[in-house]
């Protein structure tokens, strides 16, 4: 038999064998790497927020207070506690020596503490009906439609306790429209506070990686 042959040959009797197997494709979430270390910190000590705008009738410092520190405790098994400690100024957050005169207990623990901005605006807006095919673009009504809009800025720190030094920062801002004018700023800010919350543990934790496995079965 000639070499070509014997090589069509060998072709079909791999791919008869293949076909055989059965194999589903598999995605696997994975936790990645974080920069930053916080196992040695035994506490975490959230402050009042320094607030630059804030939405009529919400408490914004409270709200974060609250929410954060319940998912602080899920998600680090440490000491969480609040600590009256108002922020009046944006040069507080690189004082060392600030932070290090609102701490005197001899357990390592970090300050969470920032900046937060939270607004809301009502805008108005000329929609059309959806059309159909062939249809012309033009020949249905325009209605005048509002939509209301919050949006929430976060300056996170964490800053350690003993040395006063900020070891981590971000900046968080995230916008929600809301078809109904009357939206209430407390509905409104679960939505957005969520947003952001996902993005500081994925970075304080690690960011997910998704990674395809392949399972086999002959």
């Amino acid at each position: 038999m000639k070499p070509n042959k014997w090589i069509l040959l060998l072709g079909l009797l791999m791919l008869v064998a293949c076909s055989s197997d059965r194999y589903w494709k598999l995605r696997i979430e994975a936790p990645g790497k974080s920069s930053l270390n916080l196992d040695k910190y035994e506490e975490i000590a959230l402050t009042d927020f320094l607030l630059t705008a804030e939405a009529e009738g919400f408490d914004l410092n409270q709200e974060i207070g609250k929410y954060f520190a319940e998912e602080l405790k899920q998600k680090f098994k440490k000491s969480i506690f609040r600590r009256d400690l108002p922020i009046e100024k944006e040069e507080l957050f690189t004082d060392e020596e600030f932070w290090k005169s609102h701490y005197q207990r001899m357990t390592e623990a970090l300050f969470f503490t920032g900046s937060a901005e939270y607004t809301a605006e009502t805008r108005k807006a000329i929609l059309r009906e959806q059309i159909r095919g062939g249809e012309d673009p033009f020949s249905s009504t325009p209605k005048l439609a509002e939509r209301k809009f919050y949006t929430l800025l976060i300056n996170l720190y964490l800053i350690d306790a003993q040395t006063g030094k900020v070891i981590y920062k971000s900046d968080f801002k995230e916008t929600q429209s809301y078809k109904n004018p009357n939206q209430t700023a407390y509905f409104a800010f679960f939505d957005l506070i969520e947003k952001v919350k996902t993005k500081f543990f994925r970075d304080v934790l690690g960011r997910i990686q998704t990674q395809e496995r392949y399972l086999i079965q002959r």
